[in-house]
């Protein structure tokens, strides 16, 4: 691999154009309009249908009292999701349509197969004590993870740039569980609170709803979504290293992750049966501890990104694309927040969303970057790696001058003091027109 990128001087097409000219036009059903229309028409139909089937469980006082309470951890969750997201934020459009997958199409399919199952086994057992208990420890973890799973999937094979590491396996998969688990929890707490009612139990700390609302919102709300993660840390395993061993590790590696949810999601279910205590006995010794463990491992992920944005980046400063500091700023944290905050200062709200474009296109040049110096970038590496460089292009006004200022203030040491900036343009980057081939 070239030191820095270099590229043909002459092509006759435009970039992503067929080299005959010639643009092929998609069928009807191809068009991404179609599609989109089709996948929100799907997800509505599906809320409207999953609202009208817990509202028949719980009654309408019950479906908004559960609903009210059900939505208290969903801007905790998300907003932690998103912290995770924050070295190469994916879009808000992904973020909403896992939200909208959980909370409807999988908790539909969830609540009809599960009953449908469960109904099966107790006709042909005649015992409702066993069909419940297989319902809950068998039938749900399988149905539920494979519902939940699907979104990761067509993230993962319909939107595949916006899916090119574990972080983002671990933040689609936890916000697809937390719309699943905020559907679940309005049914829980809906019939906790009718319980309350036909008992005539006042709402306090010794009613039902107030203890649902303790185990499910206040002890673990991050159950589902610690499921869910493990199959999305399978997925992401599987966008960094699938080019290495092809199609069987793309397939397994998922599969192992789906089927660590399931089993997970099994014993959390089965807890209960293991006596008065049991519950908390797998909460204290496992489910906490496997949390601890995801989390360290989305942070860890999240630093080595950081370094490799440090490391790949100074290839682009030998060619000219990329001024000196940069490959620090946009390797911390830190720099970044201050540059956005500099931006935002001195050129408004627009300059600041200008920086924070650059930063997330800088970051996913250099992991591009190091993917194919490991060979395990697509084919269509050069391409994506000039769309990369065009857009930092465009934004390299405000951002700059707001990453020089985040690196000085950050790491103040870094840069001699006399620095007041990016270098004056040189190099053939710099007369380099995106526009040109």
């Amino acid at each position: 691999m070239a030191p820095y990128p270099t590229y043909p001087p002459h092509q006759d097409h435009a970039l992503g154009t067929h080299p005959g000219g010639a643009v092929p036009h998609p069928r009807w059903w191809e068009r991404k309009g179609v599609r989109v229309t089709a996948l929100a028409t799907l997800l509505a139909l599906s809320g409207v249908v999953i609202a009208a089937l817990v509202r028949e469980q719980t009654g309408t006082e019950g479906f908004l009292v559960g609903l009210g309470l059900a939505v208290v951890p969903v801007p905790l969750l998300i907003s932690a999701f998103r912290w995770l997201d924050r070295v190469q934020p994916g879009p808000w459009r992904n973020t909403v349509f896992a939200f909208a997958w959980g909370a409807c199409a999988a908790a539909l399919i969830a609540i009809v197969a599960n009953s449908f199952a469960t109904r099966w086994i107790e006709t042909a057992t005649a015992d409702p004590t066993s069909a419940d208990t297989l319902g809950a420890t068998v039938i749900a973890p399988i149905v539920e993870e494979s519902a939940k799973a699907a979104a990761v999937l067509l993230v993962f094979l319909f939107r595949r740039r916006d899916f090119s590491s574990v972080v983002d396996g671990i933040v689609i998969a936890g916000v697809t569980a937390t719309g699943f688990a905020f559907t679940e929890n309005i049914l829980y707490l809906g019939n906790a609170f009718g319980t309350d009612q036909l008992a005539g139990t006042g709402p306090g700390l010794s009613s039902v709803t107030a203890a649902t609302f303790f185990v499910r919102i206040v002890m673990s709300p991050f159950a589902h979504p610690l499921f869910t993660v493990l199959t999305g840390i399978g997925f992401g395993i599987a966008a960094v290293t699938a080019a290495d061993r092809g199609r069987v590790r793309r397939i397994l590696l998922p599969l192992a992750g789906l089927l660590a949810a399931m089993g997970m999601h099994a014993f959390w279910n089965g807890s209960s049966s293991l006596g008065e205590y049991g519950f908390f006995a797998v909460y204290a010794a496992f489910m906490v501890p496997v949390f601890g463990l995801v989390t360290w491992l989305a942070v860890f992920v999240r630093q080595r990104e950081l370094r490799t944005v440090r490391q790949e980046l100074p290839a682009y400063v030998a060619a000219g694309w990329v001024a000196p500091p940069e490959p620090f700023a946009l390797g911390s944290l830190k720099a970044r927040r201050l540059a956005r905050e500099f931006a935002a200062h001195y050129g408004g709200r627009q300059a600041a969303q200008s920086v924070a474009e650059y930063e997330s296109y800088a970051t996913s040049l250099a992991l591009l970057r190091h993917r194919g110096r490991r060979g395990r970038a697509g084919a269509d590496f050069v391409v994506r790696e000039r769309e990369l460089l065009k857009e930092l292009w465009e934004r390299r006004g405000y951002a700059r001058a707001a990453l020089a200022y985040g690196s000085q203030i950050a790491a103040p040491m870094w840069l001699p003091p006399a620095y007041a900036g990016p270098p004056p343009p040189q190099g053939p980057a710099y007369t380099y027109n995106p526009y040109k081939y």
